[in-house]
């Protein structure tokens, strides 16, 4: 029985631990051990119950409670504290996902201890090491043994990078393996799309089971950490809600955002904001429930990474609030379009996006298996 430890700490990370998790217990359980381990990097005791439980996921093994900080403090005292977990578990190897301090943390600790380093969603990269994402998505794929990419995009980077993509095993840091496995989001969103119909009721709630609407979300430091990009995001709305007067805007509030607005918008905005008809601003949501957001509306507009795939997933055109993608298969499939901040460019990319509703949305992501594929790769060489 091998044993692998898989790092969590953010929301989504739990979410694509579900499609590996899964596959272990459902094929493998006799084969592979799991166990699971939680920063404590985002973690709110009442939500994340509520998420394991949606997911059907076990709670945590072990439970950091790093909690926030800055980069540098953050990312020390997880090192600190999975070192002395991983001397205590001795994995044959540590699980980390896409690009949070929490995945670098995993990533150095675990290598410098001579573990192998299974990075899932490798060789993502937006170009931009302003990003703190990016450097931890680099740092991590040049310390790890294997290294599983959603898309042939990021083989390519991985390519373009130095990795050989022709290396015979046995595989470790310095002769590691990179495999174009496709996507577990999409794993995941296959799996709860049908479970997600549960949450129906949210449509009739907020009046959306008749009436077409964009989702919408806003949570990137990038934008709420700036006053002037958020409100040039709001004035964006506006405008895209009275083109369009037969759709309302659906946003799921991210507390972030909601504490930029309260502390740099004038009070009679605000009071607009609330007021509108057509925004209709609701509390942050579970994975189920957006996932019938998703699949109802009409149009994304968001800055989340995952939403971005998600709506492709399910054939929804995309508006980016940011400056850069790391998913740029969908740009150039021209089913999403990049505007950033800027208020005329989100306008007319809704516009324009609005006229994309047709087109094809081929398979990017793989076949829904590669969580599958990720578990047997790891029997096969940790």
């Amino acid at each position: 029985m091998k044993k692998i430890i898989t790092i969590i700490g953010a929301r989504p990370q739990i979410i694509k631990s579900a499609a590996l998790s899964r596959a272990i217990q459902t094929k493998f359980k006799d084969e592979l051990s799991e166990v699971l381990v939680h920063t404590g990097q985002h973690y709110d005791e009442k939500m994340s119950e509520v998420f394991f439980t949606e997911l059907g996921l076990s709670k945590p093994d072990y439970n950091l409670n790093i909690g926030s900080g800055s980069h540098g403090v953050q990312t020390a005292e997880m090192i600190s504290g999975l070192e002395q977990l991983f001397i205590d578990e001795k994995p044959d190897a540590i699980v980390v996902y896409g690009d949070t301090n929490s995945t670098l943390a995993g990533a150095i600790a675990g290598s410098k201890m001579g573990i192998p380093i299974v990075h899932i969603e490798a060789g993502l990269r937006s170009f931009n090491k302003s990003m703190p994402e990016e450097i931890n998505r680099i740092m991590c794929d040049h310390v790890s043994t294997l290294l599983f990419s959603p898309t042939k995009t990021g083989v390519e980077h991985l390519k373009n990078e130095g990795f050989k993509l022709d290396n015979e095993a046995p595989f470790n840091a310095d002769n590691p393996k990179v495999y174009h496995s496709g996507d577990i989001m999409y794993d995941n969103s296959l799996y709860f799309s049908e479970k997600s119909e549960e949450n129906r009721e949210i449509l009739k709630e907020f009046n959306l089971d008749q009436s077409p609407y964009f989702l919408a979300t806003v949570h990137r430091g990038a934008n709420t950490d700036h006053p002037k990009k958020l409100k040039a995001i709001f004035d964006a709305f506006f405008e895209v809600m009275e083109q369009h007067p037969e759709h309302s805007i659906v946003l799921p509030l991210h507390p972030r955002t909601q504490k930029c607005m309260e502390q740099h918008f004038e009070e009679g905005y605000l009071k607009s904001i609330q007021s509108s008809p057509q925004l209709k601003i609701i509390p942050p949501v579970s994975f189920l429930t957006i996932i019938t957001l998703e699949k109802h509306c009409e149009l994304v507009i968001t800055d989340s990474g995952g939403l971005q795939k998600e709506a492709y997933f399910f054939k929804k055109p995309c508006v980016i609030l940011r400056p850069e993608t790391e998913w740029v298969e969908i740009v150039e499939q021209g089913v999403a379009k990049i505007v950033d901040a800027d208020k005329d460019r989100i306008v007319e990319g809704v516009k324009e996006m609005m006229s994309k509703r047709d087109v094809e949305f081929p398979l990017l992501y793989g076949d829904g298996k590669a969580a599958e594929f990720i578990a047997e790769e790891i029997l096969k060489h940790c």
